[in-house]
């Protein structure tokens, strides 16, 4: 089931958009620590997000930035689109590890409805070091 949600369309949605991705940007500079305390706030109270509805706000943050389009973006692309689902009340599953498989590196990821969003592979081939969820505060 889905739930209708209101949301700005046209030049609206494209200033809610890029407001996510300097937000992101901005909160990507922040310690590990300070970035998940920002962040388990912004997901407190808030409902699952639906895949689907991730999906949707990775394609248009990436749209948005060529910066966050990028490998190396994955930290702020992650933090925008979670911070567009929060707009809604929702919140995706905020994860930062490691690619457990070939190319190795730091990645930051987003999970909904138990699956990874918008990447490559399978929950297995990433490692887990941080996540943040859906919060019931």
């Amino acid at each position: 089931m889905t739930v209708p949600t209101t949301r700005p369309s046209g030049p609206r949605r494209a200033v809610t958009v890029r407001v996510a991705v300097v937000s992101g940007l901005l909160l990507a500079r922040l310690s590990p620590r300070r970035l998940r305390t920002v962040l388990e706030r912004f997901a407190t109270d808030a409902r699952p997000a639906p895949h689907g509805q991730v999906e949707e706000y990775y394609r248009e943050v990436v749209g948005a930035s060529a910066r966050c389009a990028g490998w190396q973006g994955c930290l702020p692309r992650s933090i925008a689109v979670a911070l567009l689902c929060r707009l809604g009340g929702a919140w995706p599953q905020w994860c930062v590890g490691v690619r457990a498989t070939p190319p190795f590196a730091a990645h930051a990821w987003l999970e909904a409805d138990g699956r990874i969003v918008a990447e490559p592979g399978t929950p297995d081939d990433y490692r887990t070091l941080m996540r943040v969820g859906a919060g019931h505060g």
